[in-house]
């Protein structure tokens, strides 16, 4: 079910992952940028790679295989290589994946992929809560052998400039991103926020009976009863894995929901309203303006523009 859950929420919030670039290289070699997007992915397919970035405790050494989420980051630094002399300068604004890397090979070259995870406004917010500065996926981790494989078949695509491989492209970086988060999942200790919460086997019987009926009026002590303890134990332990009480959990899952269906369907506010759980059109329009930021209707308008 934890799995179905991470589906849902990933589904809900829009998670794509986009391959921007990446480059081979022999020889010792830097790079340095700035860091334009939020969440920032880069992947060592072959060789052994120093990552530096602000908010890092110190370097960290990425190896074959490993991917980091540098989490809304400023600045970039790369080392790799071996050899004699001063290394080359990789300057990623030249960076062209069809270009680049066709023909790289691995025991030859350094081959770094790089790409960004795109959401929605509101997963943005959820997966900058959620992650720390740098999430540093191992490849030689047990829970990485997906990840791995993901990796290799972009790189392949990638480098071997096949007919159809933009559209393969697209979905292997989209693969990547949720092998990702998946390996993240089982190898790190998570921060308080969604994603710690969803692999929490305590709160799971209740995060699935709110995410199943999220119109439902759920009080407190229904959803303690769910997960099997006290009301007290279970509020304690839900703001602790979650990061925030049970009920706002729920009233942000429903704005989440909101979005999604003023972005996506024909459904009248009051109708949604309705489905959401709120007395009336008004308790919900300034429910969802106080989290949002805007008024329903102009949610939509603003979505369809």
């Amino acid at each position: 079910m934890r799995g179905d859950q991470l589906s849902e929420v990933l589904d809900l919030v829009e998670v794509r992952g986009l391959l921007t670039g990446g480059f081979a290289v022999r020889g010792p070699w830097v790079s340095r940028s700035a860091v334009a997007d939020a969440l920032k992915l880069i992947a060592v397919v072959c060789g052994r790679v120093r990552l530096t970035t602000d908010g890092a405790d110190g370097p960290i050494e990425l190896e074959p295989g490993d991917v980091a989420i540098l989490n809304d980051r400023s600045w970039l630094d790369l080392r790799g290589g071996t050899g004699d002399g001063p290394p080359r300068q990789i300057v990623p604004e030249e960076i062209d994946p069809s270009t680049r890397l066709t023909g790289a090979e691995c025991g030859t070259h350094d081959v770094v992929i790089g790409g960004r995870v795109e959401v929605s406004p509101a997963g943005q917010a959820l997966l900058l809560e959620a992650l720390p500065p740098v999430a540093h996926v191992r490849a030689a981790a047990a829970t990485a052998t997906n990840l791995r494989g993901s990796l290799d078949r972009l790189f392949a695509e990638v480098a071997g400039d096949r007919i159809g491989s933009a559209f393969a492209i697209r979905q292997y970086g989209q693969l990547l991103v949720l092998e990702v988060l998946r390996a993240y999942l089982e190898q790190a200790q998570l921060p308080p926020g969604w994603l710690r919460a969803l692999t929490d086997e305590r709160l799971r019987p209740a995060l699935t009976v709110m995410h199943a009926e999220p119109g439902r009026p759920w009080r407190l002590e229904e959803l303690a009863r769910t997960a099997a303890m006290s009301r007290t134990s279970f509020a304690e332990r839900f703001r602790t894995v979650a990061g925030v009480p049970p009920l706002t959990y729920l009233h942000r899952w429903r704005m989440l929901l909101a979005q999604r269906a003023l972005r996506d369907d024909d459904v009248s506010v009051g109708s949604l309203a309705a489905d959401l759980g709120y007395a009336s059109e008004s308790a919900f329009s300034t429910a969802f303006k106080r989290q949002v930021g805007v008024s329903p209707l102009r949610y939509r308008t603003r979505s369809a523009g």
